[in-house]
């Protein structure tokens, strides 16, 4: 299975990846240029502990609550994760978000991860209260596990469901059927997320994601909302990349504007009352406004038009005539695109009014006169075809249209 958008996505990922370590070969004292080094003495480890951080561009100038996505092996995945923030269109595609690493370099990351439930007293009853108590936090949580640390998120994340929303987990991971029950009764209500990722190329961790895929389609209840998809152009150390940004996609899956490949992929999702149910939902989860936005109804009454589908583009301009007074809609190119596609259609009532009123407008543009004679001359209204044709060819000529010649050819016939 090829991936086009994930090829932009590693793109993105580099330029960001790129620039950071050009800054940082500059000066000695900033080995980490993005976010901020962290450090506090654990007492559950006994030792000095670092954390990488990373908050919003506008952090400091907002006074928003943000999600926290906390990223194990921050050493090596922390920056894939600020460069999905910073190369994505956010907040459009997905939430700001305040991302934190844990940092465990081998020896002492096998090490750690082997001792899981030290580890574990200091990510719950450490790191998350130090991170809630010194930046805004939502206290939305998710998860991100890789390899040994896959294996330490999923006991995490089903033994302590309470902490975090969702989690992903790559190259690794497992659970026990008894761990799924005690995660069931725990959620009976409240859905949590779940995103698996491997490759059929990792042959030491793939079966691990397959086994937990099959306990989940056994064992899991509703409130788990869960995926298990395999990237089998990657490897083992490119998953990861690819699986964090897949994960957070399945996360938030419901927090972008809808946009349609095409009108049956509309009609087959259930068209209008879809819309009312999606976006309901969607600003209940996200604390986002309930109604249709109006990019969507832009890209709806684009569609329509586009594909030369008169009906819908009627139902369109119809039930989301709240956005035709935009400033998009308003513009020229769209006041003559509206009028030609209902002269098209024979609707010429509707022709003539967006033509009339784009002139009062844009009372020089030689294109609008030159349509609304072709309203006109529709009529039968001969005399005023001409006397607007006659307005286009005298714009025309102050303006050096091109169009000029095809003016004049019009009037002739009239």
């Amino acid at each position: 299975m090829n991936y086009p958008t994930v090829s932009k996505f590693f793109i993105g990922l580099l330029i960001v990846s790129y620039s950071a370590l050009s800054i940082a070969v500059q000066s000695n004292t900033a080995p980490n240029v993005i976010g901020d080094i962290v450090s506090f003495e654990s007492e559950v480890l006994g030792e000095e502990r670092k954390l990488q951080v990373y908050v919003p561009a506008n952090y400091q100038t907002s006074d928003k609550n943000y999600p926290v996505l906390y990223v194990l092996d921050g050493q090596w995945n922390f920056m894939n994760a600020v460069a999905i923030q910073q190369t994505l269109k956010v907040p459009s595609n997905l939430p700001e978000m305040i991302i934190v690493g844990t940092v465990n370099q081998n020896p002492q990351r096998r090490r750690l991860f082997g001792e899981e439930n030290k580890f574990k007293r200091y990510l719950l009853d450490e790191v998350l209260p130090y991170i809630d108590s010194n930046y805004r936090t939502s206290r939305e949580r998710l998860l991100f596990g890789w390899e040994m640390s896959a294996f330490f998120a999923t006991n995490v994340f089903f033994n302590h469901s309470q902490l975090f929303d969702g989690a992903i987990i790559t190259n690794g991971g497992d659970s026990s059927d008894v761990e799924i029950q005690k995660f069931n009764d725990a959620n009976k209500e409240q859905t949590k997320y779940l995103f698996i990722a491997n490759s059929d190329k990792d042959i030491y961790t793939v079966k691990y994601g397959k086994n937990l895929s099959r306990k989940l389609k056994q064992y899991a209840n509703k409130q788990l909302n869960w995926r298990y998809q395999k990237f089998n152009e990657e490897v083992h150390a490119s998953v990861p990349y690819v699986a964090m940004y897949q994960g957070l996609k399945h996360y938030y899956f419901n927090y972008q504007s809808l946009v349609f490949a095409d009108l049956e992929a509309f009609n087959s999702l259930g068209g209008l009352d879809y819309l009312t149910r999606y976006f309901k939902t969607r600003g209940q989860r996200f604390n986002l406004p309930q109604t249709i936005p109006d990019s969507t109804k832009n890209s709806l009454i684009w569609l329509a038009w586009n594909n030369n589908d008169f009906k819908h583009f009627t139902l369109f301009m119809k039930v989301f005539d709240s956005v035709l007074s935009s400033k998009r809609n308003t513009s020229m190119m769209w006041q003559n695109r509206f009028a030609r596609f209902y002269l098209k259609h024979g609707d010429l009532v509707n022709a003539q009014r967006y033509f009339e009123q784009a002139i009062h407008k844009y009372p020089n543009k030689a294109q609008l006169h030159e349509g609304l004679s072709l309203v006109f001359k529709a009529y039968g209204k001969r005399e005023e075809a001409r006397r607007h044709l006659m307005q286009a060819i005298e714009l025309a000529v102050k303006t050096n249209d091109k169009k000029l010649a095809n003016y004049q050819a019009a009037l002739s016939k009239l």
